[in-house]
């Protein structure tokens, strides 16, 4: 499964790099509502949250499903823009239909290949987002339906949260990531002129990559998407606050956005989707599991393996050869004969791995 931004035909100038104060801002209230995704973040989200004054902590919650399972695509601007202001400006200058359906695709848009009608035109989409906005809560649904009933006042609402966020803890948190975010952003830049765009990607992220035919973006996530190739381009928006996440916006007829972490917290890179996916796949077998609890006492070969479980050799070399080809096992010859043993270390860190992976 992959995301890709076609971008046959593209000049390389129209592939930008820039910070967005609005996106980081995006990043730091998903932040706020989801420590459990960020591990690097527990002690600045502990902090952050404990001097919101009651007031902007209830009304954050009232709006939450703007950030918290998904980002909204208000909070990813395709076009990087020098202040938080600035950013909240080109949102006011959106008509209320692209506004609501951008703020409801969280919770109504199936699929960004069919692009949803705006729920303030269409009364079947109006009910299914206040069907699904009210399982998020009564807060939530009463939000949504201040939204659908009186969008200008809402939109006024929402600015003045955001605003508020910047006093409260948006503005200095921003001073002291945006010299970091702007360098990471002129290096990718620098990357992509003077190496290309297969190395530029390769700098943003393990998960991102160039198609062999150069005409794609691709990014390995639990999803699948395809965005045209858009004759703005394509932005990529660094952020500080944003590991493990991988967000690659590729809404029909918006500029595709990229926002990538600069930074992950002390942990070792996770591998891809598919080897994720042929680990698990490895381990969900009967047999493989009870391999397991043996190889990971000691090693054994083969044969010892066979009379241990009652199996031919021959079943159990395909079984180790399963797990060998998943990275599960390590292999070390001793004279004539082959031991095996479980990778420890690989096998602890599927529980991360996994969710690194589901969460990018």
């Amino acid at each position: 499964m992959s995301v890709e931004i076609d971008i046959a035909g593209l000049p390389p100038e129209r592939i930008v790099f820039g910070p967005s104060p609005l996106a980081e801002l995006g990043a730091m209230l998903h932040v706020l509502a989801e420590p459990g995704h960020h591990p690097g973040l527990h002690g600045w989200a502990t902090a952050t949250a404990a001097g919101l004054r009651p007031d902007l902590a209830d009304r954050l919650t009232e709006a939450d499903f703007l950030w918290r399972s998904a980002r909204s695509d208000l909070l990813l601007p395709a076009v990087p823009r020098a202040t938080l202001a600035e950013d909240l400006d080109g949102l006011d200058r959106m008509d209320d239909e692209q506004f609501v359906s951008a703020a409801f695709e969280v919770t109504c848009s199936s699929s960004y290949e069919r692009p949803a009608p705006s729920p303030l035109v269409d009364a079947a989409q109006r009910a299914r987002v206040r069907e699904l906005s009210a399982a998020r809560g009564p807060r939530q649904a009463q939000f949504t339906d201040r939204m659908l009933e009186n969008p200008t006042a809402l939109r006024a609402w929402l600015r003045r949260l955001l605003e508020d966020c910047e006093e409260a803890f948006f503005a200095d948190n921003w001073q002291r990531v945006r010299v970091q975010l702007a360098a990471d952003a002129r290096h990718k830049a620098d990357l992509l002129r003077r190496r290309g765009l297969a190395e530029a990607l390769a700098a943003v992220s393990t998960a991102a990559s160039l198609s062999e035919d150069g005409t794609r973006l691709v990014f390995d996530k639990l999803q699948t998407g395809r965005a045209a190739v858009h004759p703005e381009g394509v932005t990529f928006v660094p952020t500080a606050f944003g590991w493990p996440h991988l967000i690659v916006l590729h809404r029909p007829g918006w500029r595709p956005m990229v926002q990538y972490p600069i930074a992950a917290p002390d942990l070792p890179r996770g591998p891809a989707l598919q080897l994720v996916q042929q680990r698990m796949d490895a381990l969900a077998h009967p047999v493989r599991m009870r391999l397991c609890r043996t190889l990971a006492r000691g090693p054994h070969t083969t044969g010892e393996l066979a009379t241990a479980f009652g199996l031919t050799p021959p079943e159990v070399s395909r079984h180790v050869a399963v797990m060998k080809k998943a990275g599960l096992l390590t292999t070390r010859r001793r004279g004539r004969y082959v031991l095996h043993q479980l990778d420890l270390p690989v096998v602890a860190r599927l529980g991360s791995d996994f969710l690194e992976t589901v969460l990018r």
